[in-house]
């Protein structure tokens, strides 16, 4: 992520988006460029209209959330817990027999 951040700092700027550029960014709080990375996303924004690209990102429409499921009903939610304790004491034992292992 840090990586688009320097690209959108540096469009933001007024700065040309290139490698040396990208590099100098990131070095700045630290970070240690990936070389391949960095040619990377050069080459993806190569033509891109950025302001265009942003645009396009803020009207696109998300998708609604899916409807939540119905609950189970209470004899099913009742085998479930029963089910997941006993996961949970084998993983308690299973737990107990590698201590056994190393004394």
């Amino acid at each position: 992520m840090e990586y688009i951040y320097a690209a959108m700092l540096l469009h933001s700027a007024g700065k040309e988006i290139n490698e040396e550029n990208i590099k100098k960014v990131l070095k700045a709080p630290g970070i240690k460029p990936d070389e391949a990375r960095v040619k990377a996303l050069v080459a993806a924004l190569e033509g891109v209209d950025i302001d265009e690209a942003i645009k396009q990102a803020a009207v696109t429409p998300v998708a609604p959330a899916a409807p939540a499921a119905p609950e189970a009903p209470a004899e099913e939610k009742k085998e479930e817990e029963k089910e997941e304790k006993k996961e949970e004491v084998s993983e308690e034992e299973a737990i107990e027999g590698l201590g056994a292992l190393f004394g």
